[in-house]
């Protein structure tokens, strides 16, 4: 069956698990992960279907099947499953993905490695999920794709469809020309990005910087800037933008430049953090404290996420306060992503060794300074840690969003509690109540931590009211509207 409306993303759209010897299907139980918005958007049109990748050890003979009809709380729906070997992941996702494009995204030039690309493998694959996308489609229908390892399916499916309409959305930062042209490969991503009708970003600065990459590689003109609404400019912070490209005219027609932050789920983190059994955990953590305050740092084992810079900063606190000593507890969560890449390696091994370092300098019988954590956090025990912390440190070097400052607010039923957020964040745009910190900078980052522990109760609830409001505003129900317009106009027919 054609479907009216085609997502195409790496990720399944459910968990696989092992019961009883078979493998069942069960729905997504991340609060804050973007699929269940999206499938959400399958009950708005007659059929939809999902493109993903599925791990096989002969991609020519998989053993399962490789399109399924599913039906779960969002109604029934396509999969499309690419069989992919252990080889071609590893080329297509960390090698080319990780290696070479996730650095320069980030601006960290110096990381990028471009000598092992697998660059066929990578257009092999990219080619395959357009295929499965061109044949789901109906006549007319929306093919929305998601983020950078997925680049080049755009160019592809306008050549196989040139009748659909092709939307794509870009989860990381997009960096300035004199970067992202570092790529070899930067003319054939570019115009494989100018095929949409649409490109999304989170905020209005990566939005400004792909206008600017284009412009410097193709004759293209910005027909139409939009003014950034009040709400996404925090005055002062590093990437709020006055004005926004949103549509690029070319020799092949017009391209859309769509700004959607994306959000949280405000209610359901909310009822979580309301439970009893939510409060009864914050409230244990908090009698095990005592007088001390609880910092909270959560993130993934990424050189993108300034978890040294952090480390560095709250010894230099220690060290310059002997007052806080035994009266403030970092819980450092780390969480490693890709456990076999030897950058992330390096990056936790530095990790381990500066918490340990801090530890054994001030620690003491009745007290270690910080509390490191290496593996996720489940959910509702999380939000009993949000719930405890007097403050949440969140300072990366880069990030597209960040959701753990938005999680950290959400949870926040009490109105108190300060967030220490990074200029380099994209949610520092909307988040302007935010304590604001410039991770490249130790007088920055010093200011900002004792800024947040030394404030006082009613600017803590101002400015969290205020982040309430911003939180609220961009939620995860309002990212998804952003593709509205592009949806098919006829309606879902009557059951």
């Amino acid at each position: 069956m054609s479907s009216d409306l085609v997502i195409v993303y790496h990720r399944q759209p459910y968990e696989e698990v092992e019961e009883n010897g078979k493998t069942v299907l069960r729905e997504n139980k991340s609060p804050n992960g973007i699929v269940p918005t999206l499938k959400s958007f399958f009950g708005k049109v007659d059929h939809g279907a999902w493109v993903a990748w599925k791990l096989a050890e002969d991609a020519n003979d998989p053993g399962w099947e490789p399109q399924i009809e599913v039906e779960d709380s969002f109604g029934s729906y396509s999969v499309s499953r690419l069989p992919l070997t252990q080889k071609q992941v590893h080329e297509f996702y960390h090698v080319t993905s990780k290696e070479a494009f996730w650095p320069i995204l980030h601006s960290f030039k110096e990381r990028y490695n471009y000598d092992p690309v697998d660059w066929p493998n990578f257009r092999e694959v990219n080619w395959r999920f357009a295929e499965a996308a061109a044949a789901e489609a109906a006549q007319g229908a929306l093919v929305w794709v998601h983020d950078y390892n997925l680049w080049l399916v755009l160019g592809y499916l306008r050549q196989m469809r040139p009748d659909v309409k092709i939307a794509f959305f870009h989860h990381t930062p997009f960096p300035a020309p004199d970067m992202f042209n570092v790529l070899p490969w930067r003319k054939e991503i570019v115009e494989s990005l100018m095929a949409c009708d649409s490109v999304g970003f989170h905020i209005p600065r990566y939005a400004t910087n792909f206008a600017a990459v284009v412009q410097s590689l193709m004759d293209v003109e910005i027909a139409k800037r939009a003014k950034v609404p009040d709400d996404l400019i925090a005055e002062g912070t590093a990437l709020t933008e006055r004005q926004v490209p949103s549509i690029l005219r070319g020799p092949n027609g017009s391209v859309q430049l769509s700004v959607a932050p994306v959000g949280v789920d405000v209610d359901y983190i909310q009822s979580r953090a309301r439970e009893n059994a939510t409060q009864a955990r914050a409230a244990e953590l908090l009698q095990d404290l005592g007088d001390r305050k609880l910092i909270l740092s959560v993130g993934r084992t990424d050189y993108t996420k300034g978890g040294i810079e952090q480390l560095r900063s709250f010894e230099r606190i220690l060290q310059e306060r002997p007052e806080l000593r035994g009266k403030i507890q970092l819980m450092h969560v780390s969480v490693s992503a890709n456990r076999g890449m030897a950058a992330y390696g390096e990056i936790q091994s530095a990790i381990e060794e500066a918490a340990g370092r801090i530890n054994g300098r001030f620690g003491s019988l009745d007290w270690q300074p910080i509390t490191l954590v290496s593996r996720a956090i489940p959910f509702k025990d999380l939000v009993a840690y949000y719930r405890a912390a007097s403050v949440a440190w969140i300072t990366p070097l880069a990030d597209g969003m960040n959701l753990v400052a938005k999680e950290f607010i959400a949870s926040r039923v009490d109105g108190d509690g300060v967030l220490v957020l990074s200029e380099f964040a994209g949610a520092a745009v909307e988040l302007e109540a935010a304590v604001a910190t410039n991770p490249f900078s130790d007088r920055s980052m010093d200011v900002a931590i004792c800024q947040a522990l030394d404030m006082s109760e009613p600017e803590r609830r101002d400015r969290m009211l205020a982040m309430q409001r911003a939180v609220r505003l961009y939620d995860l129900s309002s990212w998804g509207q952003s593709i509205e317009d592009l949806l098919p106009r006829h309606q879902k027919s009557a059951a």
